[in-house]
């Protein structure tokens, strides 16, 4: 089993470069410093919108700009469902408009998205946590046997199966 710090370690780091991503490119539909991001509109869905492609994307950079912050700071399960999806969707756009490798780019980052999203839901239901020193500690609910596991002629207390 993985100790519990860790898993808040990897936690953290999808949730800062998930979060930081969505929030930037979100940020960059109104600037375009990064990119032309209407040109990653398909044409099949820009003659559907009721909107200028240049409107459609500054409502997908409010949206985007929403659930990095989310993951960031607020509700980080539910953020990183909507981000997986939402990536999903992204990515079905960009195979539409030919685009496929960066396609799989955003398939990957939905798949990180889902992962933080269970994570979060894993890490929610887990033991109550206590901080000692600053640091996060279980509160030990009740005696647990231990076995004795060696490693490379280390010898190591670990809790019983």
């Amino acid at each position: 089993m993985v100790p519990s710090d860790r898993i808040d370690r990897i936690a953290l780091a999808l949730r800062v470069t998930l979060g930081a991503t969505a929030l930037l490119a979100g940020a960059d539909k109104f600037t375009h410093l990064l990119a032309d991001w209407e040109q990653y509109l398909a044409p099949q869905i820009r003659k559907r919108l009721p909107i200028s492609g240049k409107n459609f994307m500054r409502i997908v950079g409010l949206i985007e700009m929403g659930v990095g912050a989310g993951i960031l700071a607020g509700p980080t399960r539910l953020s990183s469902y909507v981000a997986s999806g939402w990536l999903t969707g992204v990515a079905g756009n960009l195979v539409l408009n030919g685009d496929y490798d960066i396609a799989v780019r955003d398939l990957n980052m939905a798949v990180a998205a889902a992962a933080l999203g269970r994570m979060s839901e894993v890490r929610e239901r887990r033991e109550p946590r206590l901080m000692v020193a600053g640091h996060a500690a279980e509160i030990p609910t009740e005696s647990r046997r231990t076995r004795t596991v060696t490693f490379s002629g280390t010898t190591r207390r670990r809790p019983a199966a």
